[in-house]
């Protein structure tokens, strides 16, 4: 599991529009709130995504960039951003290469079935590229809003 005040790690996926985004495309200019979350569409993932869009421009004002990152395809990410008009980039981790580094992807239990998931979770990466505040286990409802919080106080 990734500690507050270590180096971020390093990324570079793609977007919904088949961009590259890195990490180093902020290194020195914004602050990054990059939140993963298990799949487009979904009852937790829509009131998370949902709600850092209520809130892009304060998190803008504060100097901040929101991403999310799913396994999910960038086709489903830009139908999942058409459908409730999103105001964040999501990230399509496919290969799972971000989630394991950000150390996300985990065995859970749920109905007596075991299987690999994404554990929803949320890091703040200062402009010097170190974890400003590291959050596993998040619940959807208000974070955002905890999120920002934290953000303003950087």
């Amino acid at each position: 599991m990734l500690e507050k005040n270590q180096s971020a790690p390093l990324f570079s996926s793609i977007n919904q529009h088949n961009e590259t985004v890195s990490l180093a495309d902020y290194a020195g200019k914004k602050n990054v709130v990059l939140y993963f979350y298990p799949k487009d569409d979904t009852p937790g993932c829509t009131i998370e995504a949902n709600q850092f869009t209520q809130l892009a421009s304060e998190f803008a004002k504060a100097d901040t960039v929101v991403i999310g990152v799913s396994k999910d395809s960038c086709s489903s990410h830009e139908n999942f951003i058409k459908k409730f008009d999103l105001k964040v980039d999501l990230l399509a981790d496919v290969n799972g290469e971000l989630c394991e580094s950000y150390g996300v992807w985990r065995e859970r239990e749920k109905e007596g079935v075991k299987s690999m998931a994404i554990f929803r979770s949320t890091f703040i990466i200062n402009k010097d590229g170190i974890l400003a505040d590291v959050t596993y286990g998040v619940t959807p409802e208000g974070h955002a809003q905890e999120i920002l919080e934290k953000v303003k106080a950087l």
